[in-house]
């Protein structure tokens, strides 16, 4: 019966002058999220409100799920569009709106009408046709009762250039459309952090971009894979993102014969971040983004993320900074990387791990070490930025 969608935002609500580009970025959004599914779709915007047309044979299962990862997306509501032919055309479509939507037992529930008059050349007020519209359906069906305070069924309906009948809202992801916060390089890896703070960096509107530090032969062309599969799933929500795939090898076992053992984790991280922030400076990238969480490994002690720091000219952002191992779970299983980052496939971060790593490393006692490295590292650097891969990974 629905052959419309009423796409509700949030905070760009609150955007000012600027909020016809927060719109517009969002309505593009969602035709970006629409193309793959069957159908013929209009999205248009409309003082205030987004709305989605469907043609007359699209699926309404997939319509809604894909609706249901454009991030900016409050709520989606299947709406009937009407022409304003008068009241009495109103409640005969709220009678038959009625009838159709809801069983006969949600029909011996409570309900209450609620009208809003954008367009105020109506002769009724929106007191005036909530009253109306409620009587009217008491008298279509008896068994109905009113309860404006609790209600079971709410009937919702605008007075714009279209009547916009509505009774659901189906809640979207919410955060802002991607592409309004400028680009940032996520620090990718096989594990469950790096997708979800790929995923909430995304919701707040900014574009994604990544790298992956591969290590062959110590880790294998599946867990690259692996990698690659989690961006798919990530790109499903923050677009299609471009993967550099850069072999570590030759740094990790330069680092792994030349410095103390105990201090590999974060040395690697340093030089990582550093090969990160190249191509996040040539892809434009305003800073990187890592899953990083206080305290949950030796190298993400408060000690550990300053040395990490030190390295990096660009800001560093960890959405996960706060975040407990649950809750991160709790979002890869919302948003579906969990399964594929628990797959037995280690990544390089996991492959060269002290027995007894530092967690409270020293920033002089790091460079020092890192000088043990001065002979060579540069050209390391040189050939694993030279030689990386780069992927443009589609939403799977």
């Amino acid at each position: 019966m629905y052959q419309a969608f009423l796409i509700k935002y949030g905070e760009i609500g609150v955007k000012g002058k600027n909020r016809h580009i927060f719109e517009d970025t969002l309505v593009s959004q969602i035709r970006n999220a629409l193309k793959p599914v069957d159908g013929e779709f209009l999205v248009r915007k409309e003082n205030g409100r987004v709305y989605v047309e469907a043609g007359a044979d699209y699926d309404y299962t997939e319509t809604v799920e894909a609706l249901k990862k454009v991030f900016g997306v409050v709520g989606i509501c299947p709406v009937v569009l009407l022409e304003d032919d008068g009241f009495e055309k109103l409640s005969q479509d709220a009678v038959r709106y009625f009838g159709e939507a809801f069983t006969d037992a949600e029909r011996e529930g409570t309900f209450k009408v609620v009208a809003r008059r954008a367009r105020k050349n109506y002769p009724m007020d929106s007191m005036q046709i909530s009253a109306a519209l409620g009587e009217r359906l008491l008298e279509a069906y008896p068994t109905l009762k009113v309860d404006v305070h609790n209600p079971q069924i709410v009937l919702h309906v605008e007075i714009r250039n279209q009547i916009n009948l509505y009774s659901k809202t189906i809640p979207g992801p919410g955060g802002m459309p991607v592409g309004t916060a400028g680009r940032g390089m996520l620090l990718l890896s096989g594990g469950i952090d790096s997708p979800v703070a790929g995923y909430c960096i995304a919701k707040r509107g900014v574009r994604l971009d990544a790298v992956y530090f591969h290590a062959p032969p110590y880790t294998s062309e599946r867990a690259m894979e692996k990698v690659v599969d989690l961006a798919k799933i990530v790109a499903r929500y923050a677009g299609p993102i471009q993967l550099h795939v850069v072999n570590f090898t030759d740094i990790q076992l330069y680092i792994y014969d030349r410095c103390p053992h105990d201090q590999l984790t974060i040395i690697m991280r340093r030089y990582m971040m550093k090969i990160a922030e190249h191509f996040a400076r040539e892809n434009g990238d305003l800073g990187l983004i890592t899953g990083e969480s206080i305290g949950q490994v030796a190298s993400q002690t408060m000690q550990s993320l300053a040395v990490t720091n030190e390295v990096c000219t660009m800001p560093v952002y960890r959405p996960l900074i706060g975040f407990d191992k649950q809750e991160i779970v709790d979002i890869a299983l919302k948003i579906g990387t969990y399964e594929t980052s628990i797959l037995p496939f280690e990544d390089c971060c996991t492959i060269f791990v002290a027995k007894h790593p530092v967690t409270k490393p020293n920033l002089k006692s790091i460079l020092k070490s890192e000088t043990h490295l001065m002979e060579k590292i540069e050209d390391y650097l040189k050939e694993a930025v030279e030689t990386a891969q780069t992927i443009r990974v589609e939403a799977r």
